[in-house]
């Protein structure tokens, strides 16, 4: 992964690669309210005016910060699952992909899982807007993957029937939640997490 996978898809060397890991540790460790713009450009070495050549304003960061979050979480479950043959299988690499990451994954999860309301409502900006456009085409299609897999195990007589849809929202969010209280120095590990998880989907799925 490139950058701490926050910033994925971009320049490990460019100046927005860096404003944009920066943006995902104060707004992770401190929350984004409280994170001043102008901290992030005096971090990065730059001036505050210098960020908007990057980025137009905090919440054009904070989009684009949930928006590669949400490719990479794509891209993970398409890479786990689309050499496995066998549903309870590929189920559980889906849910290892998931939940694999830095401590700086869990940071920008936990910043996507926090701030999920801003895909609700259309920006004013044109730059937001587009972030946020593209997100929600991000969540259809990470809802849709999983409701595949669902549906393929049940095709297959391997899970149990039921709605897939819904199936595969409710294991969407059992690992999702996981990011609003998951520390990486708390008691669990990400493995000990990882195993609970693939446990509890596939008493849930699995005939």
């Amino acid at each position: 992964m490139a950058v701490d996978s926050g910033t994925r898809r971009e320049s490990a060397r460019s100046k927005r690669s860096h404003i944009l890991s920066t943006a995902i540790e104060k707004f992770g460790q401190v929350g984004y309210e409280q994170t001043k713009w102008a901290s992030v450009a005096d971090e990065v070495g730059i001036g505050q005016t210098a960020l908007y050549h990057y980025f137009e304003s905090k919440a054009h960061c904070l989009l684009t910060i949930m928006r590669l979050e949400l490719a990479d979480s794509a891209e993970r479950f398409v890479t786990a699952t689309e050499n496995q043959d066998d549903p309870e299988q590929a189920l559980r690499a889906a849910v290892a992909a998931a939940l694999a990451g830095t401590p700086t994954d869990a940071l920008q999860r936990r910043i996507l899982q926090s701030h999920m309301d801003l895909l609700v409502a259309p920006r004013q900006s044109e730059k937001e807007e587009a972030e946020r456009l593209r997100s929600r085409e991000l969540v259809q299609e990470i809802e849709q993957n999983w409701a595949g897999l669902v549906s393929r195990g049940m095709d297959a007589g391997v899970f149990v029937d039921g709605d897939p849809r819904m199936l595969g929202q409710l294991i969407l969010g059992m690992i999702v939640s996981i990011w609003r209280w998951y520390r990486p120095k708390g008691d669990l590990s990400l493995a000990d997490i990882t195993e609970t998880i693939s446990t509890a989907v596939v008493r849930m799925l699995v005939k």
